[in-house]
């Protein structure tokens, strides 16, 4: 008998197609009805979850008696309960490396966006204002050569910081956990801790994940530390920032700007972000290509496949509960 999967967000028809050749699967229609409805009634059949964007922990799984593995279409999984995975001997995959070239160039889309005030002077040209050659009011800063300073030097970050050193000649600093003496020596990269790094940058790109120990690591203390003349780049998570303090350090301009694909709420409706001319704001487009999202869709199908059918998964973030 065929194990079930519940394939709920950015799953597509293909996805659906493919897992159909070695499962039953059961995927959510809003065509049918209330969505979490539909989820939650399939919940208990399910051997395996494919999705993003859920919150799953006791409260949503308690009920899944069957569940062997959730497999999560992002790098991320701040969303998943762990310690519940563990304690359950749920296998929790994800799907990294495949979108760390795509996000690390959003980052520098945000980064050059911020510097040369491309969404405000686009906005500004289409509301009819070029009368004249512009002026220093409208001035941007260059961003060849300046100091870019990276929070969190994983792969993407390192991916960020070729960018910034061979592409823009920038003198690259980094903090984080432990020291990376590789890319020291290919870049020239420099060790900080926080305080010195957001001192020292002209630019600073957050690319940590989010945790206890990351959430508000950029506050009013810390913005404080920066140059007025410099900008933050947030790609990580929403929460790493304190989001009122930085709207304030906005307003009063303590900070140039800010460059930002993630909010402490997402999907961002209303925020005064909104109304700040020195405040790029994406729609957490980090990974949204077509080919990076095929390539997160298919690396997250091959996890579920392997799960499902008595192998390792190849991206197993909690690898003690494997059984094999």
């Amino acid at each position: 008998m065929k194990k079930t999967v519940l394939a709920f967000s950015r799953v597509t028809p293909q996805m659906i197609e493919r897992l159909q050749r070695d499962f039953e699967v059961i995927a959510p229609n809003p065509k049918l009805g209330d969505i979490n409805a539909q989820f939650n009634e399939a919940l208990p059949h399910a051997h395996g979850l494919i999705g993003v964007g859920r919150k799953l922990g006791r409260a949503q799984l308690e009920g899944a008696s069957k569940l062997e593995v959730v497999s999560s279409v992002s790098v991320g999984y701040d969303n998943y309960d762990v310690p519940y995975f563990n304690e359950r001997g749920i296998m929790l995959t994800n799907t990294p490396d495949v979108l760390t070239e795509s996000t690390a160039d959003l980052a520098f889309a945000l980064l050059m966006s911020s510097a040369r005030r491309v969404a405000e002077l686009d906005a500004w040209t289409k509301a009819g204002q070029w009368k004249a050659s512009v002026g220093a009011p409208l001035f941007g800063c260059d961003v060849h050569g300046k100091t870019l300073g990276i929070v969190g030097m994983g792969n993407i970050g390192a991916a960020v910081a070729r960018r910034g050193r061979l592409g823009f000649n920038m003198p690259i600093l980094y903090s984080g956990n432990s020291r990376k003496t590789e890319l020291e020596q290919e870049l020239g990269a420099q060790f900080r801790s926080l305080e010195q790094l957001l001192a020292e940058s002209d630019f600073v790109c957050l690319v940590v994940p989010l945790s206890e120990k990351t959430r508000h690591l950029i506050s009013t203390h810390e913005l404080g530390l920066m140059k007025p003349s410099a900008i933050l780049i947030n790609i990580s998570r929403g929460p790493v920032v304190d989001e009122p303090a930085l709207i304030e350090a906005l307003q009063t301009q303590k900070i140039r700007g800010a460059g930002l694909d993630v909010y402490e709420q997402e999907p961002l409706a209303q925020s005064p972000l909104f109304q700040l001319s020195n405040a790029v704001t994406l729609p957490h487009i980090g990974s949204a290509t077509h080919e990076t999202r095929e390539a997160m869709a298919n690396r997250a199908l091959d996890n579920l496949r392997s799960a499902l059918l008595g192998q390792r998964p190849q991206d197993l973030v909690n690898p003690h509960v494997w059984k094999g």
